[in-house]
């Protein structure tokens, strides 16, 4: 194994473990609650949503700022800082008695996450540059599927330990995570990184200011908030669609459980496409085959036309989120990078959190309301992209041999 390959699945065996660590507790946080004494359903409801959302909430006005701070001292030390304050963090959540103990470490944790984006950055800047997508897509297939394996093996180790210890389960998880990235990742064998300090310095303007990269932005921010739309009305749709009630929660994990798969298969089909036509042509023919997979959604007549639906929605965006991040990663030079993948993780984060906020208004009305929205936006961003992005150098890549996977 090359050592930009050792580098690279190291940022992705990390960032897997890492994201499953999270999401072993976090779907259960509302009984936690209800084992800390809050007895009320809307309480549980109140402080449940509060403390899922203020850390994503957090971490978007801070991943740019922490960013900068990697362009500035190496990413590594930022990923290790970031993972050592998640040990603490998760660990204390086993220890407190009050709600509100839970919703202040939720928001500490906030203020030290982002290693998502930087775990990004690391990859594309350790491959060579015609392997910039494979290197992207392996990591965001890491961080795609961790968070849908993770409350599988949650609900377990929960069942045999307690969700109270599972928090310190979790805190291990970040344990391995920090000692894979510490002992694994060699920042030396950085390829295109230029050395601290070296040339002008780069201001979040001039970031804004690169080719493409306004744009490149809004895509993100559109493909998040599609791909997370489903989350609050999925198991509704199934339910209307004539699944008996027993059987929704079935169908609706394996619906989920199916577009975390294809959105892992888009993240490593993107190196091939991009290797034989341009991130434009890729982005928008991803948007719009997402269309066609949101349009199914629309019109269908029975539970089983999601299984149609799905595997192509999920596939689409996989290969549209990678083509976007590989496309953006091409026009930053390195000492903006950091900064760079901080500002598309804010867009990021603001689509996942106003997404559910809009799908559940929608969805109080019609639930395939939802699904028309979704329709709506990526036949939008298919033409935004095809008529106003720029022909960048990604346009041609190398996907990787098998020898190398």
């Amino acid at each position: 194994m090359a050592s930009w390959q050792r580098n690279v699945f190291a940022v992705a065996v990390a960032s897997f473990v890492g994201f499953t660590g999270f999401t072993l507790v976090m779907p259960f946080l509302p009984i936690y609650f209800q084992q800390l004494g809050v007895q009320d359903v809307g309480e549980v409801a109140l402080w449940s949503g509060l403390s899922l959302g203020v850390t994503p909430a957090m971490t978007a006005l801070l991943a740019p700022f922490w960013g900068r701070l990697s362009d500035r001292f190496g990413r590594k030390i930022m990923v290790e800082r970031s993972l050592v304050s998640f040990i603490f963090l998760m660990g204390g959540m086993a220890y407190v008695t009050e709600a509100w103990h839970v919703f202040a470490l939720r928001a500490t944790q906030g203020l030290f996450a982002g290693y998502g984006a930087l775990a990004i950055t690391m990859a594309a800047e350790s491959a060579p540059r015609e392997r910039t997508a494979y290197a992207i897509g392996l990591v965001q297939s890491a961080q795609r599927l961790g968070p849908a394996l993770g409350p599988i093996i949650g609900g377990l180790v929960a069942q045999m330990v307690g969700l109270r210890n599972a928090f310190l389960v979790t805190s291990g998880f970040y344990v391995a995570a920090l000692i894979l990235v510490f002992f694994t990742y060699d920042e030396r064998l950085v390829h295109h990184l230029t050395k601290r300090g070296d040339g002008e310095r780069v201001s979040f303007r001039n970031v804004l200011a690169f080719e493409n990269f306004i744009l490149l932005m809004v895509v993100v921010f559109g493909l998040q908030f599609v791909d997370r739309s489903f989350g609050p009305v999925l198991p509704l749709y199934v339910a209307q669609l004539g699944t008996p009630v027993e059987r929704v929660p079935l169908v609706a994990g394996l619906l989920f459980s199916i577009t975390a798969g294809a959105g892992a298969i888009g993240n490593q089909l993107c190196g091939w496409l991009l290797h034989r036509t341009g991130a434009r042509t890729v982005i928008a023919g991803s948007a719009a085959v997402g269309a066609v997979g949101a349009l199914l959604y629309v019109v269908a007549p029975h539970p089983a036309w999601l299984f149609l639906a799905t595997p192509l929605f999920g596939l689409a965006m996989g290969t549209a989120t990678t083509s976007t991040y590989t496309a953006a990663s091409t026009v930053m030079p390195p000492r903006a990078r950091g900064a760079g993948f901080g500002l598309l993780t804010t867009a990021s984060l603001t689509g996942l959190a106003l997404s559910p906020i809009l799908s559940g208004i929608l969805g109080a009305t019609s639930i395939r309301a939802v699904f028309v929205l979704d329709l709506c936006a990526l036949v939008t961003l298919a033409l935004v992209v095809s008529r106003l992005m720029v022909m960048a150098p990604v346009e041609k890549t190398t996907s990787p041999s098998i020898e190398e996977l």
